[in-house]
């Protein structure tokens, strides 16, 4: 085969790849169900280990951080340890919605949660979530360490070498409503 066919031989290659790539995602991220996406988060969430929260400053400006938050419990609530003087802190006492996001560059997969956060001070709560390494960080627990709880309302997943993908054409993700937060807003 000259180097002009070999050339046109791999365009067409190609352009089969991007016709046919999109049309099998699609079809594979179809066949998630809602407890297989909720299990490929707590995998991502799990291999990301370390997240970002996102909240709103006061002038409505996204803010993001790092946090090394637990594991999300059974409800997919994720607990979040921090110093109550921190300006997250402060912006979730202003605006409660906040969105927190993994990444886990190995599986090239992302998780997305939307949902509302509280502040718990409770000591029985803090003495439950606690990290041995975070001791240098909360001299004392008391009054150094206050917990953010993030009670998910929407939650929005790829992990491409699982295929699981977003739509072809407009990209939205695979998602996860969850039901108390349909209940919240159906009885406001």
């Amino acid at each position: 085969m000259n180097s002009s066919a070999r050339i046109i031989t791999h365009a067409f290659l190609l352009l089969l790849l991007f016709v046919i790539s999109p049309v099998k995602a699609q079809q594979t991220t179809a066949s998630w169900s809602r407890g297989q996406l909720i299990a490929n988060a707590r995998e991502i969430m799990s291999a990301a280990r370390y997240g970002a929260l996102i909240t709103l400053d006061s002038s409505g400006r996204p803010q993001a951080r790092t946090v090394d938050p637990f594991a999300p419990d059974e409800h997919m609530q994720i607990w979040i340890g921090t110093n109550p003087r921190s300006r997250k802190v402060a912006e979730i006492r202003r605006n409660r919605r906040v969105t927190l996001y993994y990444f886990d560059r190995d599986s090239e997969a992302y998780v997305s949660i939307s949902g509302t956060a509280r502040l718990v001070n409770e000591p029985k709560e803090k003495a439950k979530r606690w990290k041995e390494e975070w001791k240098d960080f909360y001299p004392d627990r008391a009054k150094d360490y206050v917990l953010i709880v993030v009670t998910p309302e929407k939650l929005e997943l790829v992990n491409v070498k699982k295929g699981i993908v977003g739509d072809p054409v407009t990209w939205k993700p695979p998602s996860v409503v969850f039901t108390r937060a349909r209940k919240r807003k159906s009885n406001n």
